[in-house]
């Protein structure tokens, strides 16, 4: 990276692959960005559970923050984002009561049941506007509370992942509005918690603490992580900590609404809005209000992503048959095949095998079975253009008009055969780029926070002049 005099900002992005800091600054209207660190994020079974490994996940950030000090960076803040709904708990003397449980562990197998014996469904959603899921926050704590776990006893704050994060390196404790908004506990007009939810579930309420904005100084780093690292003090800094907020943030367009699809192991497909969207009709089609920067609201649907195909790709890799993107995705777009699957069937959720689960699922449904590698490739990718045809639809219901275009944003608008599906199925262009969305839209938040970048348009006139989308018309 040239000019590191300049104004420099870390992101420090986590994704449930990897992790890594990357480091960048505004040049002549430009941002430039330069990866610093990467490293992986592992899920562990250990006893009944499926854990994050936080402490590795720390070290392996600091780490990537002692390179950035090693480059002689003029670093003005550290933003961090990670995927949503997960959390950890402090004790009364600041210690993490046990490593995150994954989303994708079975303790939340039936909770929404549970949990709308007590709640009114519909008027829950009035109140948060959040697609049920499994795996949110609501019924991951309400697992704990049924169960009696022994951590909600003595935990003294609640934080979301990042918020972890953040608390390990300033010793200071709060939550990131946008990654609190994940979780079906917090109101959606007034933008804090849901009180009268987390009373009704009998929740402990002392363990919500104060929502903070992104563009908001969460507090400087301690004396020891300033030491270690090299850093000195450097302010971190809420950024849109759920991911996908930060990557929203940079999408390169300024039509409105707009129309989103960051893709990557989960799809988010929505549109910006000043308000939630809180109707029946949002509810039964499973729409989300989640928060995003500038107060704004990402009115979206959370899709199974590249999550079947990325499973795939691992499970020939460890039998010896590994395939290239490069190489598969071509010869997938030469293939004919008709069957498309239900890509948010629980029975790809998390199967012991992805390849059994799909060709299972093919001949107990009397659907042509893929042959090859290739032929699986697309109907992974057919199905899931099917599925984003679908969501436009029902989207396009709950909107005053329909959408004129599509951006992809992060690591899938790389896969030029989706994203050209895509666009067939949906009848309208669709922008790819940037693939670092998320960075990007953390970095500049930064930015805007200390009062380089003045707003969000501004910001999104800077991605603009930063990247171009590559754009994919229908075809006839």
């Amino acid at each position: 990276m040239k000019n590191i005099s300049k104004n420099t900002y870390l992101a420090a992005d986590f994704g449930g692959g990897s992790g890594r800091i990357i480091a960048g600054f505004l040049h002549q209207g430009k941002l430039e960005l330069e990866e610093v660190h990467r490293f992986p994020n592992r899920q562990v079974k250990l006893g009944n559970h499926i854990y994050w490994d936080f402490p590795a996940l720390f070290e392996d950030m600091k780490t990537g923050l002692k390179l950035a000090a090693q480059k002689g960076y003029d670093i003005k803040g550290i933003g961090i984002d990670t995927w949503g709904v997960d959390f950890g708990l402090i004790d009364k003397h600041g210690n993490l009561l046990g490593n995150p449980v994954c989303y994708r562990d079975a303790r939340t197998d039936r909770m929404p049941a549970e949990v709308f014996k007590i709640l009114d469904e519909q008027q829950h959603y009035t109140d948060t506007g959040i697609q049920v899921m499994a795996i949110n926050t609501l019924f991951q704590l309400y697992s704990m509370k049924l169960n009696q776990d022994p951590q909600l006893d003595v935990a003294r704050q609640f934080l979301f992942m990042p918020d972890l994060f953040s608390y390990f390196l300033t010793g200071v404790a709060n939550n990131e509005y946008c990654i609190a908004s994940t979780s079906e506990l917090l109101d959606a007009r007034q933008r804090n918690w849901s009180v009268s939810t987390i009373r009704t579930l009998g929740l402990p309420e002392h363990l919500f603490g104060e929502i903070i904005f992104p563009g908001t100084i969460r507090g400087t780093l301690k004396e020891d992580i300033a030491r270690e690292t090299g850093l000195g003090s450097v302010d971190v800094i809420a950024v849109g900590s759920h991911d996908t907020a930060s990557a929203v943030a940079a999408v390169p367009a300024t039509e409105y609404p707009i129309a989103f699809l960051s893709s990557g192991t989960w799809s988010l497909l929505g549109v910006e809005v000043d308000e939630p969207i809180l109707t029946e009709e949002a509810r039964q089609t499973q729409f989300t209000n989640e928060g995003g920067v500038g107060g704004r609201i990402r009115f979206l649907q959370n899709i199974t992503g590249l999550w079947i195909l990325q499973r795939l790709m691992s499970e020939w890799k460890a039998r010896g048959e590994e395939q290239d993107y490069d190489t598969i995705i071509p010869q997938a777009a030469e293939v004919e095949i008709d069957t498309i699957i239900p890509v948010d069937n629980a029975v790809f959720m998390n199967p012991e095998n992805m390849e059994t689960a799909l060709t299972g699922y093919c001949r107990e449904h009397k659907l042509q079975i893929p042959r090859n590698k290739a032929e699986m490739v697309k109907c992974v990718l057919q199905s899931l253009a099917f599925k984003y045809r679908q969501a436009v639809e029902q989207l396009n219901r709950c909107l005053p008009s329909p959408i004129r275009q599509l951006n992809i944003i992060g690591g899938g608008s790389q896969n030029k055969l989706l994203n050209q599906l895509t666009a067939d199925k949906l009848g309208i262009p669709v922008y790819a780029g940037p693939v670092e969305a998320t960075a990007i839209g953390n970095i500049l938040t930064q930015a805007m926070a200390k009062g380089e970048i003045a707003n969000l348009r501004e910001l999104r006139e800077i991605v603009t002049h930063s990247v171009t989308p590559q754009v994919y018309y229908p075809k006839k």
